[in-house]
């Protein structure tokens, strides 16, 4: 896919508020839908009372010193534990995808890192089967998701998910595979014919060999001396009897600057905007290079940034499914029927919608942005949000008010500015024309005579008022603009 080029010119110089690039709500909310899952509307107001730089580091600060998901009893099994267990496999399987999803809804930004990985570092474990796998391949993710990106490299490498989905459980010295030699190259750390030749992927599908030994299926997978290709290798130049660790080395030792910028570049299309500014990837790569690859003194230049708080930046990615469900789930502050598993719903939702967790389409992963959104899947995303709007309905008609209230601060007989307020709560920018926010006005005014409106009879506290709320928020997910973050 072409890399379309970006007409951002701001820099990388922190960002400071002015009249015409505001600290405002929709700045705020686009923020928190790239940097998490959206925030509940207080969580908004706190924001803008606070600077941007204070915002920016408390999240990267929550996200440093947030525990690891603490390990389900099974993480370490076998496949003969996991036979014999009272539950199938599958059981397991989703149980640890809804665990997942929990992190999505409660964990902010590093959570939204570790999916991210999860779709850099690709499995799919329909190739792998093994719960076990799923969970420490997560662990894993979630331990780098902000730290040093040589060290994820080589630990990524060695999990049993990706040993088996990428075949190097089944590269030995006499039948060398160089699956995950290719990916490890193109798709994980330089891009597509950056800097690697044919030569340096058989080169290194050699050094690669011998981690293939396990002391029962599905168990920790270790090295074995005895199936790696002791012979002298040649990588990017460099000649030995070269074995993984020497290939992570030479990888970052000879090709760092391409690996910095090909995941600077990953990284701004995630968090920035599909269309790219080569001048800042250039200048976030050298950042990241220059931090011996420490992932934080990039993102945390590039978050605290003007570029990324540009007003060009917000309403310009579109929302996987994930975001979709999870950051309504979060901005509306409603609450789901107790009857029914929210984290299951979203699990099945997200798969139906193209992203099922755990398993991407392919080694490339989730392309994202429109691929997001056909015209199937747009009328899906609508279902199913008004399915989660039923849900909550069920739940607690009275919360839909106090929703309003919480928006407003307080009680109002303004139809047009709880309107206006309530739409805005929901989007990275405002409806472009008057006449978007005057459809939306007359859905809420729903059956409410109009002199109710006129005289005052009207406020926040009529009886109609949560119907209302909630017919109005029928009407802003299927908005254009709600797509987007």
């Amino acid at each position: 896919m072409e890399t379309q080029t970006s007409c951002n010119t701001a820099t990388l110089a922190p960002y400071v508020p002015t009249p015409e690039n505001p600290w405002d709500a929709f700045k705020v909310q686009s923020m928190y839908a790239k940097l998490g899952f959206g925030a509940h509307p207080v969580t908004i107001k706190e924001a803008l009372l606070m600077t941007p730089q204070e915002v920016v580091s408390e999240m990267i600060s929550d996200a440093e010193s947030l525990p690891l998901t603490p390990a389900p009893e099974w993480a370490n099994w076998n496949k003969t534990q996991f036979d014999n267990a009272p539950n199938n496999r599958n059981y397991y399987t989703r149980q640890w995808t809804e665990t997942t999803i929990g992190d999505l809804l409660n964990n902010g930004l590093r959570d939204r890192l570790s999916l991210f990985w999860s779709n850099h570092f690709v499995t799919e474990i329909r190739a792998y089967f093994s719960p076990a796998y799923q969970y420490q391949y997560y662990k894993t993710i979630q331990t780098h998701a902000m730290g040093n990106f040589k060290d994820f490299v080589h630990e990524i490498g060695l999990t049993g998910a990706m040993l088996l989905y990428l075949n190097g459980f089944q590269n030995k010295e006499n039948s060398p595979n160089e699956n995950y030699a290719r990916e490890l190259y193109e798709l994980f750390t330089l891009g597509v014919n950056n800097g690697y030749t044919e030569t340096d992927i058989t080169e290194t599908a050699k050094a690669l060999t011998g981690w293939n030994s396990w002391d029962s299926t599905w168990a920790a997978i270790y090295f074995n001396p005895n199936t790696w290709d002791n012979d002298y290798k040649t990588i990017f130049g460099q000649t030995d009897k070269w074995e993984y660790d020497d290939v992570i080395d030479i990888l970052f030792e000879q090709k760092g600057s391409l690996v910095a910028t090909f995941i600077a570049r990953k990284l701004y299309q995630y968090f920035v905007s599909p269309a790219v500014n080569e001048d800042i990837v250039s200048q976030l790569g050298q950042i990241l290079f220059d931090n011996n690859f420490e992932l934080k003194p990039m993102l945390e230049t590039l978050f605290l940034s003007e570029h990324f708080h540009d007003a060009s930046t917000q309403g310009v990615l579109i929302k996987s499914p994930m975001d979709l469900l999870i950051s309504f789930d979060n901005s509306s502050s409603l609450t789901f029927d107790r009857f029914y598993n929210i984290k299951a719903i979203y699990r099945i939702y997200s798969a139906n919608l193209g992203q099922e967790l755990y398993n991407p389409v392919d080694v490339a992963g989730w392309q994202g942005d429109e691929s997001w959104i056909d015209s199937n899947t747009v009328v899906l995303r609508w279902d199913y949000l008004d399915f989660v709007i039923d849900k909550m309905k069920q739940n607690d008609t009275e919360q839909f008010r106090n929703l309003a209230l919480t928006l407003l601060g307080g009680n109002t007989n303004d139809h047009i500015l709880v309107t206006k307020t309530i739409v805005n709560s929901f989007l990275a920018r405002p409806l472009l024309l008057d006449t978007d926010y005057d459809e939306a006005i007359e859905v809420f005014k729903g059956e409410v005579p109009g002199n109710y409106y006129d005289d005052g009879i009207w406020d926040l506290y009529f009886d109609s008022v949560p119907d209302q709320v909630e017919g109005l928020l029928r009407y802003i997910t299927k908005l254009p603009e709600f797509q987007l973050k």
